[in-house]
């Protein structure tokens, strides 16, 4: 099998706002591309941007609507301390503190935050299992 590239696209309102939040805000890596989205480069994955209205008329559904969108976004980090950093930098950047960072039934640590958007992301730290390249010092 050839391999592949996951890439997450998340459909934002503003989108000069978003890539500040997730560029300067977040610190993600931007990749160089000319045109309507924006990538970032993750481990394993991509993040992209396309404008909200845009990606719901290339998916074929309605543009509107609220309440929550049955996804959740994560983000897995190696210790309780950075859970907080990463919420901290979240907020800071113009996210909002959904649920406050606590230990979870699982055995590890996490909260969520929303970005402009309202696209929900988890941040946690699982001590049993770290889903990161084999050759990291938490394989």
């Amino acid at each position: 099998m050839k391999p592949r590239i996951n890439m997450i696209t998340l459909g934002v309102s503003d989108m000069d706002r978003a890539v500040q939040f997730y560029e300067k805000g977040l610190g993600l890596p931007r990749m160089l591309f000319e045109g309507g989205a924006a990538f970032f480069m993750l481990t394993g994955s991509w993040l992209s941007l396309y404008p909200w209205d845009a990606l719901a008329e290339d998916a074929t559904v309605p543009a509107t609507g609220t309440g929550f969108r049955g996804t959740t976004l994560a983000q897995v980090v190696s210790s309780k301390e950075e859970v907080m950093e990463v919420l901290d930098q979240a907020v800071r950047s113009g996210g909002k503190l959904v649920k406050k960072a606590q230990d979870v039934f699982w055995g590890g640590y996490s909260g969520y935050f929303a970005d402009p958007d309202g696209h929900l992301w988890e941040v946690a730290w699982n001590p049993l299992f770290w889903p990161g390249p084999k050759d990291s010092d938490k394989a």
